[in-house]
């Protein structure tokens, strides 16, 4: 299969809706990937709190809207990366949206660990509850988000839900650029599966982003990186790796903590 993930440059000074327009014609620049995906809120900026109330959007809000036309206009299965989400029932959202090729909005994930300590994320958006999984073309695909790197029980949990590639859209700052690899590597080994991490590049809310994109696979090998600015990285591989990876060494089978408790039927 082939994976593009865009590394899209996000600033204070860019309009969303322009913002919202380059994102799509980069999009539709990608019709020979299987799957493409974006960086968290690449919207609003991920640093950008000030902005996120006034620019929340239900999930068939315009972004959404152009995120279905460019996939199915393209006949690409799209992680849009992540929007502020708007629920007209409780609070905004940090929630990421995957289109099948036909334009469907096939599966949303709120982020469940909010980034921010005492402000930003933590204070200010509501945390996701659901483990999300979604059956593709080219295996199942793992759902999380930037911050939730950093917890290892999220990633198990998705490895028992099925997950082979683990999609991991960011806005990861460049001080801290080198735990962005090695996480993105310690996943990927752990869970014997694919990480196609794609973060932002660019500079909003005071914060320098690291860019670097990667697609590490079932062994903690890079396939590939980007480097700092904006690009599209592109990476052809073989999904059925992870079964091979998994059967010549069965590291699983040797769990003894944290195993799902058995289905009752």
């Amino acid at each position: 299969m082939r994976a593009s993930l865009i590394q899209l440059s996000v600033s204070d000074a860019e309009p969303m809706s322009e913002r919202r327009a380059r994102a799509v014609a980069l999009i539709r620049a990608q019709e020979a990937a299987d799957l493409v995906v974006l960086p968290e809120l690449w919207g609003l900026g991920a640093f950008a709190d000030a902005a996120w109330s006034a620019g929340a959007e239900p999930l068939d809000g315009p972004t959404a809207d152009a995120m279905s036309t460019a996939a199915r206009a393209t006949g690409v299965w799209l992680h849009a990366g992540s929007i502020v989400e708007r629920d007209p029932d409780g609070p905004i959202y940090n929630t990421s949206l995957l289109f099948s090729p036909d334009g469907e909005l096939v599966r949303t994930y709120r982020k469940i660990h909010r980034f921010g300590f005492d402000s930003g994320e933590a204070v200010t958006m509501g945390a996701g509850q659901e483990i999300v999984t979604a059956a593709s073309d080219f295996g199942v695909l793992g759902l999380a988000t930037c911050y939730d790197l950093r917890f290892p029980e999220l990633f198990r949990a998705l490895l028992d839900a099925g997950a082979e590639l683990l999609v991991v859209p960011a806005s990861w700052p460049e001080r801290r650029r080198e735990h962005w690899t090695l996480l993105a590597r310690a996943r990927a080994v752990e869970e014997q599966a694919y990480v196609l991490a794609c973060n932002a590049a660019g500079t909003h809310g005071g914060v320098e982003q690291a860019g670097h994109s990667l697609v590490v696979d079932p062994w903690g090998r890079v396939l590939a990186e980007a480097g700092a600015g904006e690009q599209v990285l592109t990476v052809d591989f073989d999904p059925t790796e992870v079964a091979k990876a998994r059967a010549e060494f069965p590291v699983h089978r040797d769990r003894l903590l944290g195993i799902p408790a058995p289905v009752q039927r």
